[in-house]
């Protein structure tokens, strides 16, 4: 028998985030690392070009904004999914409770860094 009045699951949006999360640490965060944890430090850049007044003005425009919220929050959502999930893989099941303080948590971390990019 075919349910005709199927319950709407709240998991694609969940899964939507993981996979920009996901997506996002894979691909940009490694070019991130290598810029600011590798190439600066060893010299191989130009000291004027990351000095603070250029960073500060990177992250003040539209897109650097957008890149600096991008590169807090979305890992933390992959994160938090992750965890949920592994959780309940490892016979722990939290149920609703674990859930919404998974996503919480990774709404707080997108929140605090719309507020502190925003208050720059």
């Amino acid at each position: 028998m075919i349910d005709l009045n199927p319950k709407r699951s709240d998991e694609p949006v969940w899964w939507s985030l993981f996979g920009a999360g996901g997506t996002w640490f894979a691909m940009v965060t490694p070019v991130t690392i290598l810029v600011l944890g590798i190439m600066a430090p060893l010299g191989m850049l130009d000291v004027e070009a990351l000095s603070y007044e250029r960073a500060i003005g990177f992250v003040m425009s539209f897109i650097g904004a957008l890149f600096t919220i991008s590169t807090l929050a979305l890992p933390m959502w992959h994160a938090m999914h992750r965890l949920h999930h592994g959780i309940h893989d490892l016979k722990f099941h939290t149920g609703t409770t674990g859930k919404i303080v998974c996503y919480a948590i990774a709404f707080l971390v997108t929140a605090l860094a719309v507020i502190f990019i925003c208050i720059i």
